[in-house]
């Protein structure tokens, strides 16, 4: 889906963004839609008929949850609802960020010349309420919340406030979530690989037996020695397919120790070109960086995080953040919590990590950083490109927004949120009724 990407950027992969607050790239869910019906003629004949449906993960699980069983044995569930919410649906392309509804005009430019429907897509329904009652063995359960990972796990550490982020250190402009009928917007970048860098180690070099090791081997200093783990690229704020892994700096005395040390300091390097692009977006300062994920049992990648990106690390005492944030959004549905005030009192710190590095060594280090991502560079140099008819003939034309019944509250919220090694962003949200 990459040369998709790239033939309806032509040349320019912020054509989009304006309207959904991405960049053309093949991240996206509406890449691969255009992809299937590209190659499944299958979905070409149906799609006429009104019979197709395109959703993602949260669409299919909830269609499933609230269906009833089909009269095919080897089906699945059947009639359920067919629905999202605007997490989820802000990373399609197909989404306007200002309305957040589906944009016809946007579906057309990602996927022309096929015409999908807009029945084809779930109907687009708030983070936080009621949809249906559960059937099947959960029946009677009210089906309450739906959420994108990182959305749910910024809700679960309770990163309410200007300033506040969230990172999560797991293998891997849009909406972050809507509830109570107002919308929180937020800025969210995407690392490909980070705490999975540490499993390339284990698996494929086999330096380390066990991820606990990276930090028992990691040398007091690197020494010189960087590692991008640029294995499918660079994502934010890069945006760089043409990009491929490298190790660089290295000299005879390095050992795998140095080479520990450099994967675990991508982790936080990554984290913090992230921040500085919000920064240079919202200029929201950070306060402190609540951390949530398998790394976050490293203390040397937390406090060097903590040291790079110059604010307190902050680990709270229950890990599972994501499945927090969602049993949070639907006990607001349900009223088992009344308010945010409430679901704060429950979160709680297990340990704080606080800036220790002089600036020099910090400017020193981040210098050496970036020095290294530019080698990362320009190692794929021709992409295969797929042969398709141009998404648009022209100059793109997308109708503007009608704002004149849109009022926006006051104070406007600004929220943090980031993920390493999947989606990682800072949500900075506009409370909007």
């Amino acid at each position: 889906t990459t040369s998709i990407a790239s033939h309806i950027a032509s040349g320019n992969p912020d054509r989009l963004r304006p309207q959904t607050g991405l960049p053309l790239a093949s991240y996206f869910a509406g890449t691969k839609v255009k992809w299937l019906l590209d190659n499944v003629p299958e979905l070409q004949k149906d799609l006429p008929s009104g019979d197709v449906r395109f959703g993602t993960i949260d669409t299919w699980l909830m269609y499933q949850l609230t269906g009833k069983p089909s009269n095919d044995t080897h089906a699945a569930n059947v009639g359920g609802m067919f629905i999202t919410d605007v997490s989820n649906a802000s990373r399609w392309l197909f989404l306007d960020i200002a309305t957040t509804e589906w944009d016809p005009a946007l579906v057309n430019v990602v996927t022309a010349p096929h015409e999908v429907p807009m029945s084809a897509l779930p109907e687009i329904r708030q983070s936080s309420e009621v949809y249906a009652k559960c059937t099947s063995v959960l029946e009677g359960v009210p089906a309450a919340a739906i959420l994108g990972d990182q959305q749910a796990a910024l809700f679960g550490q309770c990163a309410f406030e200007p300033g506040e982020a969230k990172n999560t250190y797991g293998t891997g402009m849009n909406n972050a979530y809507k509830i109570d009928g107002k919308v929180y917007y937020a800025l969210e970048g995407s690392v490909s690989h980070s705490g999975s860098t540490i499993q390339w180690l284990r698996d494929q070099l086999q330096v380390i037996k066990s991820a606990s090791e990276s930090e028992t081997y990691a040398s007091e200093h690197n020494d010189g020695l960087y590692m991008v783990p640029a294995f499918a690229g660079l994502f934010a704020p890069h945006w760089r397919s043409d990009a491929r892994a490298c190790i660089v700096g290295m000299t005879a005395s390095h050992h795998k120790g140095h080479i520990c040390r450099a994967a675990l300091e991508a982790a936080a390097y990554q984290a913090k070109e992230l921040f500085d692009a919000i920064y240079k977006d919202s200029r929201v300062v950070l306060k402190n960086l609540r951390v949530d994920g398998g790394g976050t049992n490293n203390r040397l990648l937390m406090q060097f995080q903590s040291d790079i990106i110059n604010v307190p690390v902050v680990k709270p005492k229950i890990m599972e953040t994501t499945s927090m944030g969602a049993a949070f959004s639907a006990g607001l549905a349900v009223g088992v919590w009344k308010d945010l005030q409430q679901i704060r009192e429950l979160w709680s710190v297990a340990d704080t990590f606080s800036p220790k590095m002089h600036d020099d060594e910090r400017q020193k280090n981040w210098a050496g950083w970036q020095k290294a991502v530019s080698k990362s560079l320009d190692w794929v140099e021709d992409e295969d490109e797929d042969e398709f008819e141009d998404a648009m003939e022209g100059p793109l034309e997308l109708a503007k927004p009608q704002r004149s019944d849109t009022s926006y509250t006051s104070p406007i919220l600004l929220l943090a949120a980031a993920a390493i090694g999947g989606c990682v962003g800072f949500l900075v949200g506009r409370q909007r009724k």
